[in-house]
């Protein structure tokens, strides 16, 4: 056999293995994992979802601001647009577009006002009432902006006939995960108009009255349809028992997941949060 003959040989063999996988060796077929089961971690072995305490939740939050160095409006815009996101997908404008958007006065209502911004650029009718706003720019610089946005407000609570008749959701962003009960005296009505409604509520984060870890303190604790946990679920949620429980923000970098053991779940695509 010629050198020439023996070198066209071997190029025809390998190029007939190239166009034909039947002709490949098993033992050089590997299967491809699927890409929606690769998560973003060091080399961690994946454990459950983790469900954070009061404390962790604070610890995670404080490593956000001065380890990483976000701000809170930045949070607080990734958050308050992750929670209009997972709104969408429960409760589509065209059977929810009455949405009463209950801001308390902490983070959690700041999430509710950017949430509001949203969902009336998503084309929904929100209408904002809180109670006891906050005296900081932030949060006053978040109320122009719906103010010039044409987002009406209320500035009394409305009572359970009035809300069945002019809303058909209620966005609770009362109170998060720094709230120990009991409810303070400005927000016992919005409270109980949550706890007696027939109205579906979207809760953002934690549901209000809830106790962060050990969840209801009462049977007439209000109950969400929707929870969009933020970061990362806390412990309350483990007690939720509505239909749809989200989790929202894109945005935690993978040496803090991994620090905490967070073992977030992959958020599909280009999608601002994931189902639970």
């Amino acid at each position: 056999m010629s050198l020439l003959y023996r070198r066209l040989g071997a190029s025809l063999r390998g190029f007939s293995r190239t166009i034909h996988p039947l002709l490949v060796p098993e033992n050089r077929q590997k299967p491809r994992a699927p890409a929606e089961t690769k998560r973003f971690y060091a080399g961690k072995a994946m454990g459950g979802l983790k469900y954070l305490n009061q404390k962790e939740a604070i610890d995670v939050d404080q490593e956000l601001f001065n380890e990483y160095k976000f701000s809170v409006d930045q949070l607080m815009e990734l958050a308050g647009l992750s929670c209009a996101h997972a709104v969408t997908k429960c409760f589509p404008v065209e059977k929810h577009p009455r949405i009463l958007v209950c801001c308390g006065p902490g983070n959690n209502g700041g999430d509710g006002l950017v949430a509001a911004r949203h969902l009336a650029l998503m084309g929904y009718t929100p209408t904002i009432y809180y109670p006891k706003p906050t005296a900081k720019a932030l949060f006053e610089n978040l109320s122009h902006q719906c103010r010039r946005m044409e987002i009406p407000s209320v500035a009394e609570c409305p009572s359970v006939e009035e809300a069945a008749s002019d809303f058909d959701l209620i966005l609770d962003a009362l109170f998060g995960f720094s709230f120990k009960p009991p409810v303070r005296a400005d927000f016992v009505a919005v409270v109980e108009l949550m706890q007696q409604t027939k109205l579906p509520i979207a809760s953002v984060d934690i549901p209000s009255g809830w106790d962060v870890e050990k969840g209801k303190v009462t049977e007439c604790d209000l109950e969400p349809a929707l929870l969009i946990s933020l970061t990362a679920p806390k412990l309350c949620a483990r007690q939720f028992r509505g239909e749809h429980h989200y989790l929202g923000g894109r945005f935690v970098p993978p040496a803090l997941q991994c620090k905490y053991d967070l073992n977030l779940p992959p958020y599909p695509g280009n999608e601002l949060c994931v189902k639970l």
